[in-house]
């Protein structure tokens, strides 16, 4: 599982319950590759990793996200889209926010309670 793994900035995939093909994943780990996460883009391919984090904004991004709270077992805790220029509240059970383009977390099946899991190219 993903509790007490040690997350490096990189890529990956994710994989979200029965679903037979992985999306593509970056994985933001450092204080500075979580600070810029998504701002200055127009888009995303995939999703995004930001750990450790609790919670995030939009002020500054370009584009409509969809914001995924997981907690230690990568399991989701709470879902939002968050439009530009708002600030997500903060979810204290929340390890890791996994964010993607407006609409795409609930197209691939994620919803409260759902597990995902995440594969590095190293493993």
């Amino acid at each position: 599982m993903a509790r007490g793994r040690r997350w490096r900035d990189g890529t990956g995939e994710l994989w979200v319950g029965d679903r037979e093909a992985p999306v593509p994943l970056e994985i933001a780990a450092s204080r500075a590759a979580r600070r810029r996460g998504l701002l200055g883009r127009d888009g995303v391919t995939g999703a995004m990793l930001l750990t450790p984090c609790g919670g995030v904004h939009t002020f500054r991004m370009r584009f409509t996200i969809d914001v995924a709270y997981l907690d230690a077992d990568l399991r989701v805790l709470d879902l939002h889209t968050l439009p530009p220029g708002r600030l997500g509240r903060p979810r204290l059970r929340a390890r890791h926010v996994l964010e993607a383009a407006g609409g795409a977390l609930t197209g691939w099946g994620l919803a409260p309670g759902v597990a995902v899991r995440i594969a590095l190219p190293d493993e």
